[in-house]
């Protein structure tokens, strides 16, 4: 690997692609499962950690979604997100976009106000006491159904000043863009910025970025890879100015090493590819991280990585002036 550890520890970064419930380490949901008088099936996190075992997108989901009985509280929502935007301060994030599952937490009895508000205070606070910006996006889970998702949409009406944007995350099989459609238009009408997640290798997986791009209009698309199997996609999405939240740590556990090259191939393409950590917890592997995974298997130059991060920030759901102060402190680090 061409020494750039360094370069990409001090980077300036923005990461467009995390679920806030993906940042869950093993030693704060003890925490929480002790204040909250939940019992975890392990002795301790070292055995909860080797019990993270999957190969696959639903193998990871079943054990992603048993984790979250633990938060309970907005206390808990509160020390999620702060534990993540401390450790994005640590490596030098300057934004974060973070998608967060209110339908994992309302169909356990936990209310909206409980998710959001305690999520809104760590971002505010971070804001204020780390100088880490970040903002809010609400997923719906694609394998509930379409209802329960517009039901949540219209729930998280009186929040929406503090949400961004909405995106479509969880199993993806049996469930295309198209099954959302109007969920989504009503996302849009109500000024929500709009991204879906189109997984690694999914059945019809070509096709269903196609239907985000003619029938949703996403203004982002989360994973996206298997646009390398079509040239019109490639074509459409650099036409579009769309970014794709290329998550290569996630990816290499649910793909393999097949696509180990993604992010060489797409920033070849002139198509605006970011790298971000999707679950780290789960993953074993921060933006930092994922930035080194790339650099080990197709070594990147130093104009390369900070390409990465401009193409993240230019992707960013930030006000133009904000945006450019980014893209300033990140111009300013590459020595221009």
């Amino acid at each position: 690997m061409t020494d750039l550890t360094d370069f990409i520890s001090g980077l300036p970064k923005c990461e467009l692609h995390l679920h806030i419930e993906g940042t869950l380490e093993p030693e704060l949901k003890f925490a929480l499962a002790a204040r909250n008088n939940v019992t975890l099936p392990y002795a301790d996190a070292d055995e909860m950690r080797a019990g993270y075992v999957f190969h696959d997108l639903p193998s990871f989901l079943a054990c992603y979604y048993e984790g979250m009985s633990v938060l309970l509280t907005e206390a808990d929502f509160y020390d999620l997100a702060w534990a993540y935007l401390a450790k994005a301060q640590a490596q030098n994030v300057r934004y974060a976009e973070i998608f967060f599952d209110p339908q994992a937490h309302t169909s356990r009895g936990v209310s909206f106000d409980t998710v959001i508000r305690g999520l809104r205070r760590a971002v505010m606070d971070a804001h204020r006491l780390l100088d880490v910006r970040a903002q809010l996006i609400m997923c719906f889970m694609r394998d509930l159904s379409a209802g329960f998702a517009m039901a949540t949409l219209l729930e998280s009406l009186p929040y929406r000043e503090w949400i961004v944007g909405v995106g479509l995350d969880s199993d993806e099989r049996d469930n295309p863009p198209v099954k959302f459609a109007a969920v989504f238009a009503r996302a849009r009408a109500e000024g929500y910025q709009l991204t879906m997640h189109c997984d690694l290798d999914q059945e019809n997986s070509v096709d269903h970025i196609r239907q985000c791009l003619d029938v949703i209009g996403v203004d982002r698309i989360d994973h996206g890879v298997n646009c390398l199997e079509s040239e019109e996609l490639q074509t459409e999405i650099k036409a579009r100015g769309l970014g794709l939240t290329v998550c290569p740590v996630s990816n290499g556990y649910v793909r393999g090493s097949a696509w180990q090259d993604a992010v060489r191939q797409l920033l070849d393409r002139g198509l605006r590819v970011t790298v971000s950590s999707d679950d780290p917890a789960y993953m074993d592997g921060y933006v930092t991280e994922n930035l080194l995974a790339v650099q080990a298997t197709t070594p990147l130059s130093a104009a390369e990585l900070v390409q990465l991060q401009r193409n993240a920030f230019e992707a960013a759901w930030l006000p133009a002036a904000v945006k450019d102060v980014c893209l300033a402190e990140l111009d300013a680090y590459a020595g221009r």
